[in-house]
């Protein structure tokens, strides 16, 4: 099976605060499988470190109100050509990501509340019908 894997769960560098999430599930889970790995932000065209940002009323911003919704579906659009190129069955995505956000997202205010909802990237796969599963749900 050829498995979608958000960067930063393999520890890239890629995360808006420029760490990672690595995660050693993500690493066990993948094993002997075939791994496509973008990040949809860089993708996009945007820096790391970057603002964090957030979907208000269906767009992507920053705390300041700046939009940047244009990168975060550009670079989405651009990852997911990739992924059917590749015919990737399965994706894992990091939780609550504006773009790879699964079950429950930021609500748009910037104060840590969350929401139910999906990144731009995480609805655009399963759109195309691509199974996708938050890591925080691997192992259950």
């Amino acid at each position: 099976m050829k498995i979608f894997v958000s960067p930063c769960l393999l520890g890239e560098n890629c995360k808006y605060n420029g760490g990672n999430n690595y995660s050693e599930k993500v690493a066990d889970f993948i094993k002997g499988h075939e791994v496509v790995s973008l990040c949809p932000e860089v993708e996009g065209g945007l820096p790391v470190p970057r603002a964090s940002a957030e979907i208000v009323d269906g767009i992507v911003k920053i705390a300041s109100g700046k939009s940047v919704d244009q990168e975060f579906r550009a670079g989405a659009k651009k990852v997911m050509e990739e992924v059917l190129k590749q015919k990737v069955e399965l994706a894992v995505l990091q939780s609550r990501s504006p773009s790879c956000g699964v079950n429950e997202i930021y609500d748009g205010s910037f104060s840590g509340k969350k929401m139910k909802g999906q990144g731009v990237f995480a609805k655009m796969l399963m759109e195309q019908g691509v199974k996708v599963i938050d890591v925080e749900d691997i192992g259950s």
